[in-house]
Protein backbone atom coordinates (compact mmCIF):
# COMPACT_ATOMS: atom_id res chain seq x y z
CA UNK A 1 0.00 0.00 0.00
CA UNK A 2 1.32 3.41 -0.88
CA UNK A 3 1.98 5.52 2.18
CA UNK A 4 -0.24 8.58 2.49
CA UNK A 5 2.65 10.75 3.55
CA UNK A 6 3.30 13.59 1.16
CA UNK A 7 6.49 15.59 1.52
CA UNK A 8 6.42 19.40 1.52
CA UNK A 9 6.31 20.96 -1.91
CA UNK A 10 9.66 21.78 -3.53
CA UNK A 11 8.43 22.96 -6.90
CA UNK A 12 10.67 25.23 -8.86
CA UNK A 13 8.01 26.37 -11.31
CA UNK A 14 7.95 30.11 -11.78
CA UNK A 15 4.65 31.13 -10.22
CA UNK A 16 3.09 34.49 -10.97
CA UNK A 17 4.36 36.94 -8.38
CA UNK A 18 1.74 37.52 -5.66
CA UNK A 19 0.46 40.97 -4.93
CA UNK A 20 1.35 42.65 -1.67
CA UNK A 21 -0.22 41.09 1.37
CA UNK A 22 -1.48 44.15 3.15
CA UNK A 23 -0.43 46.50 5.90
CA UNK A 24 1.14 45.84 9.27
CA UNK A 25 -1.16 44.53 11.99
CA UNK A 26 -3.97 43.26 9.75
CA UNK A 27 -5.15 39.77 10.67
CA UNK A 28 -5.06 37.58 7.58
CA UNK A 29 -5.35 33.88 6.83
CA UNK A 30 -4.35 32.53 3.44
CA UNK A 31 -4.71 28.91 2.31
CA UNK A 32 -2.54 27.77 -0.60
CA UNK A 33 -3.61 24.48 -2.20
CA UNK A 34 -2.17 22.44 -5.04
CA UNK A 35 -1.07 19.05 -6.22
CA UNK A 36 2.42 17.63 -6.11
CA UNK A 37 4.99 19.88 -7.85
CA UNK A 38 2.30 22.50 -8.51
CA UNK A 39 4.39 25.40 -7.16
CA UNK A 40 2.34 25.96 -4.01
CA UNK A 41 5.28 26.18 -1.60
CA UNK A 42 7.17 28.57 -3.85
CA UNK A 43 4.08 30.78 -4.16
CA UNK A 44 3.49 30.75 -0.40
CA UNK A 45 7.12 31.73 0.19
CA UNK A 46 6.68 34.67 -2.20
CA UNK A 47 3.61 35.77 -0.24
CA UNK A 48 5.58 35.69 3.00
CA UNK A 49 8.50 37.60 1.45
CA UNK A 50 6.16 40.27 0.09
CA UNK A 51 4.53 40.66 3.49
CA UNK A 52 7.90 41.09 5.19
CA UNK A 53 8.98 43.58 2.53
CA UNK A 54 5.95 45.78 3.18
CA UNK A 55 5.61 45.52 6.96
CA UNK A 56 9.23 44.98 7.94
CA UNK A 57 7.98 42.32 10.32
CA UNK A 58 9.47 38.88 10.91
CA UNK A 59 8.64 35.67 9.05
CA UNK A 60 8.41 32.40 10.95
CA UNK A 61 8.49 29.20 8.92
CA UNK A 62 6.81 26.29 10.71
CA UNK A 63 7.95 23.00 9.19
CA UNK A 64 5.76 19.99 9.92
CA UNK A 65 8.07 17.38 8.38
CA UNK A 66 9.13 14.77 10.89
CA UNK A 67 12.66 13.41 10.52
CA UNK A 68 13.23 10.13 12.29
CA UNK A 69 16.95 9.84 13.10
CA UNK A 70 16.57 6.07 13.23
CA UNK A 71 15.35 5.91 9.62
CA UNK A 72 17.39 7.04 6.63
CA UNK A 73 15.09 8.85 4.20
CA UNK A 74 17.37 10.42 1.60
CA UNK A 75 14.48 11.66 -0.54
CA UNK A 76 12.96 13.59 2.37
CA UNK A 77 16.37 14.93 3.35
CA UNK A 78 16.93 16.27 -0.17
CA UNK A 79 13.54 17.98 -0.23
CA UNK A 80 14.11 19.56 3.17
CA UNK A 81 17.54 20.76 2.04
CA UNK A 82 15.99 22.40 -1.03
CA UNK A 83 13.48 24.23 1.15
CA UNK A 84 16.20 25.42 3.49
CA UNK A 85 18.34 26.69 0.63
CA UNK A 86 15.41 28.63 -0.81
CA UNK A 87 14.34 30.37 2.39
CA UNK A 88 15.80 33.79 3.29
CA UNK A 89 18.40 33.53 6.03
CA UNK A 90 16.53 35.91 8.34
CA UNK A 91 13.41 33.73 8.50
CA UNK A 92 12.96 31.95 11.80
CA UNK A 93 12.51 28.20 11.60
CA UNK A 94 10.26 26.26 13.97
CA UNK A 95 9.99 22.49 13.55
CA UNK A 96 6.69 21.22 14.94
CA UNK A 97 5.27 17.96 13.56
CA UNK A 98 2.23 17.65 15.87
CA UNK A 99 1.33 20.55 18.19
CA UNK A 100 0.66 23.07 15.47
CA UNK A 101 -1.83 25.23 17.39
CA UNK A 102 0.68 25.68 20.22
CA UNK A 103 3.39 26.69 17.74
CA UNK A 104 1.08 29.24 16.13
CA UNK A 105 0.10 30.77 19.47
CA UNK A 106 3.76 31.02 20.46
CA UNK A 107 4.93 32.74 17.26
CA UNK A 108 2.05 34.88 15.96
CA UNK A 109 2.70 38.63 16.01
CA UNK A 110 0.69 41.61 14.79
CA UNK A 111 3.48 42.69 12.43
CA UNK A 112 4.62 39.17 11.56
CA UNK A 113 3.91 36.42 9.08
CA UNK A 114 3.81 32.68 9.75
CA UNK A 115 4.14 30.17 6.93
CA UNK A 116 3.13 26.57 7.69
CA UNK A 117 4.37 23.96 5.22
CA UNK A 118 2.55 21.69 5.14
CA UNK A 119 -0.83 20.58 6.49
CA UNK A 120 -0.54 17.36 4.51
CA UNK A 121 2.45 16.09 6.46
CA UNK A 122 0.96 17.37 9.70
CA UNK A 123 -2.12 15.19 9.25
CA UNK A 124 0.11 12.24 8.41
CA UNK A 125 2.01 12.79 11.67
CA UNK A 126 -1.25 12.84 13.62
CA UNK A 127 -2.31 9.54 12.11
CA UNK A 128 0.98 7.69 12.53
CA UNK A 129 2.51 8.50 15.92
CA UNK A 130 5.27 6.13 17.00
CA UNK A 131 4.84 3.83 14.01
CA UNK A 132 1.13 3.20 14.57
CA UNK A 133 -0.38 0.77 12.05
CA UNK A 134 -3.92 0.22 10.76
CA UNK A 135 -5.83 -2.68 9.20
CA UNK A 136 -6.17 -2.87 5.42
CA UNK A 137 -9.94 -3.16 5.74
CA UNK A 138 -12.64 -1.97 8.10
CA UNK A 139 -13.26 1.13 10.16
CA UNK A 140 -10.27 3.33 10.94
CA UNK A 141 -10.02 4.68 14.48
CA UNK A 142 -7.38 7.43 14.70
CA UNK A 143 -5.56 8.39 17.91
CA UNK A 144 -7.32 10.79 20.26
CA UNK A 145 -4.73 13.43 19.42
CA UNK A 146 -5.90 13.38 15.80
CA UNK A 147 -9.23 15.04 16.64
CA UNK A 148 -7.86 17.08 19.52
CA UNK A 149 -5.09 18.74 17.51
CA UNK A 150 -7.35 19.53 14.55
CA UNK A 151 -9.95 21.10 16.85
CA UNK A 152 -7.22 23.11 18.60
CA UNK A 153 -5.94 24.39 15.26
CA UNK A 154 -9.39 25.43 14.03
CA UNK A 155 -10.03 27.22 17.32
CA UNK A 156 -6.69 29.03 17.15
CA UNK A 157 -6.82 30.33 13.58
CA UNK A 158 -9.48 33.06 14.06
CA UNK A 159 -7.62 34.48 17.07
CA UNK A 160 -4.11 34.78 15.65
CA UNK A 161 -2.70 38.23 14.85
CA UNK A 162 -0.66 38.98 11.75
CA UNK A 163 -0.66 36.96 8.53
CA UNK A 164 -0.82 33.17 8.61
CA UNK A 165 -0.21 31.22 5.39
CA UNK A 166 -1.10 27.52 5.31
CA UNK A 167 0.09 25.18 2.55
CA UNK A 168 -1.85 21.98 1.86
CA UNK A 169 -2.09 19.37 -0.87
CA UNK A 170 -5.22 18.83 -2.92
CA UNK A 171 -5.15 15.07 -3.37
CA UNK A 172 -8.81 14.29 -4.07
CA UNK A 173 -8.75 14.69 -7.85
CA UNK A 174 -7.57 11.16 -8.59
CA UNK A 175 -9.01 7.68 -8.31
CA UNK A 176 -10.33 6.25 -5.05
CA UNK A 177 -7.23 4.80 -3.33
CA UNK A 178 -6.88 1.21 -2.19
CA UNK A 179 -6.57 0.45 1.51
CA UNK A 180 -8.78 1.68 4.33
CA UNK A 181 -6.20 3.97 5.94
CA UNK A 182 -5.32 5.65 2.64
CA UNK A 183 -8.99 6.30 1.89
CA UNK A 184 -9.44 7.64 5.42
CA UNK A 185 -6.45 9.93 4.97
CA UNK A 186 -7.67 11.33 1.66
CA UNK A 187 -11.16 11.90 3.05
CA UNK A 188 -9.96 13.56 6.24
CA UNK A 189 -7.49 15.83 4.44
CA UNK A 190 -10.29 16.91 2.13
CA UNK A 191 -12.49 17.71 5.14
CA UNK A 192 -9.65 19.62 6.81
CA UNK A 193 -9.03 21.64 3.65
CA UNK A 194 -12.72 22.56 3.52
CA UNK A 195 -12.62 23.83 7.10
CA UNK A 196 -9.41 25.75 6.52
CA UNK A 197 -10.86 27.31 3.37
CA UNK A 198 -14.00 28.36 5.23
CA UNK A 199 -11.86 30.10 7.86
CA UNK A 200 -9.47 31.69 5.34
CA UNK A 201 -9.67 35.20 3.95
CA UNK A 202 -8.07 34.01 0.71
CA UNK A 203 -7.68 30.64 -0.98
CA UNK A 204 -5.42 30.08 -3.98
CA UNK A 205 -5.17 26.85 -5.98
CA UNK A 206 -1.83 26.38 -7.75
CA UNK A 207 -2.11 24.76 -11.17
CA UNK A 208 1.15 24.25 -13.09
CA UNK A 209 2.74 27.09 -11.14
CA UNK A 210 -0.17 29.51 -11.71
CA UNK A 211 -2.23 30.71 -8.71
CA UNK A 212 -5.95 30.44 -9.45
CA UNK A 213 -8.19 32.56 -7.17
CA UNK A 214 -10.72 30.42 -5.31
CA UNK A 215 -11.76 32.77 -2.52
CA UNK A 216 -11.04 36.39 -1.65
CA UNK A 217 -9.47 39.22 -3.58
CA UNK A 218 -5.80 40.14 -3.52
CA UNK A 219 -5.33 43.07 -1.11
CA UNK A 220 -4.24 46.46 -2.35
CA UNK A 221 -0.64 47.50 -1.74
Amino acid sequence: METPAIAPESATASAAKPLATGTSGARQLTLVLGGARSGKSHYAEQLASDHAGITGGPVTYIATARQDPALADQELEVRIALHRARRPVDWRLVEEPVRLADALYANARHDGCILVDCMTLWMNNLLFPDGRSYPDHGVITPPDAFTEEIESLLAALPTLPGHVILVSNEIGFGVVPMGAITRFYVDELGRLNQKLAAAADRVRLLVAGIPVPVKGADPAC
